[in-house]
């Protein structure tokens, strides 16, 4: 059990900081190859800041635990929105911009509504974990194709600024990619080892544990962007980060460990996870929309969230155990 609880903490810790290099490392790598820094900024970026959650849930499903990557994916999901919105709404309240509504939440909510579809029959078939990675493309594909359409070029400028004040040659760059993409596969096969080992020691399901220590600790890099970004005034990338990390993680994270091995699920998954998950997308939502001139998710919807997390937790942990073999 210490063993276990050593490598779910040195997993995390090595994770978030292999995460960091890793996106460091490959957005420099591609900015020497001149790649626009679009691009860069919405793919590369976008990918690395959910590195953690795809590999800790491909590794899940490869060895046999596709529970645990489902619990990954979905418990990020409310993590993001219920923690990391809450904390930061708690610390500064953020000033969400009509365009976020207008473009990424319906395609959210669309998303949250077809996982609910293909959970209906408690199995996420090889089939359904293809059309939810085909999905996730062509989403890229649009998003990709919008920004390069718009005339606010705020976002590219943005990450120009961020990869020029630290500006990185081609070889350590290379260096950086290479040793952030090993750590982040080695520190997730660490925490995936150490969270099947204390979910069969404590009678815990795989999915429980997914859906809270591990989701709380792919989740830290959402966390830190949030709330570095509320502090630059930068409310809308924030907010977007959120967003973006949620339609990751439906679409390509489940995607990906369902294409890995067809994921069979407990009836919980769709009648408390995913109806968890929806609720918290539409309160989202609902905080967001404009009442005056501008719409703002406060202090006082920082802490709803947070309160509804912890009552989720709780739940959590009175619905959790395994059943007995």
């Amino acid at each position: 059990m210490t063993l276990s609880i050593v490598a779910i903490i040195t997993g995390l810790a090595v994770l978030v900081w292999s995460a960091d290099r890793f996106v460091e490392g490959s957005a420099a790598v591609a900015r020497h190859l001149g790649m626009p820094p679009l691009i860069i900024g919405m793919v590369i970026i976008g990918f690395g800041t959910s590195a953690p959650e795809m590999v800790v849930s491909a590794l899940a499903s490869l060895e046999g635990s596709p529970a645990l990557a489902l619990g990954n994916a979905y418990g990020s999901n409310i993590t993001n929105i219920a923690l990391v919105l809450g904390l930061t709404a708690v610390l500064a309240p953020i000033t969400v911009q009509s365009g976020v509504i207008r473009r990424e939440m319906p395609v959210l909510i669309a998303i949250t509504l077809l996982s609910a579809a293909f959970l209906w029959d408690f199995n996420i078939t090889e089939v359904e974990a293809w059309v939810l990675l085909a999905l996730f493309l062509a989403y890229m594909g649009w998003s990709v194709y919008i920004g390069s359409k718009s005339s606010d070029d705020s976002l590219a400028t943005e990450f120009t600024q961020e990869l020029d004040s630290h500006p990185i040659s081609l070889k350590p760059a290379i260096i950086w990619l290479i040793v952030g993409l090993v750590l982040l596969v080695l520190s997730s096969r660490a925490l995936v080892w150490g969270a099947v080992n204390i979910s069969q020691a404590l009678g815990v399901s795989d999915l429980v544990i997914g859906l809270t220590v591990v989701a709380i600790g792919t989740s830290l890099p959402e966390l830190a962007s949030a709330i570095a970004a509320v502090r630059k005034n930068e409310h809308d990338l924030a907010l977007g980060n959120v967003i973006g990390s949620n339609m990751f993680n439906t679409m390509a994270v489940v995607g990906i460990a369902g294409a890995i091995h067809p994921i069979s699920l407990e009836p919980l998954v769709l009648y408390r996870d995913w109806v968890t998950m929806a609720a918290l997308t539409l309160l989202l939502l609902l905080f967001s929309l404009r009442i005056k001139r501008v719409g703002r998710i406060n202090r006082i919807h920082g802490i709803s969230f947070l309160i509804m997390y912890v009552a989720y937790c709780i739940y959590l942990a009175t619905t959790g155990f395994a059943p007995a073999l």
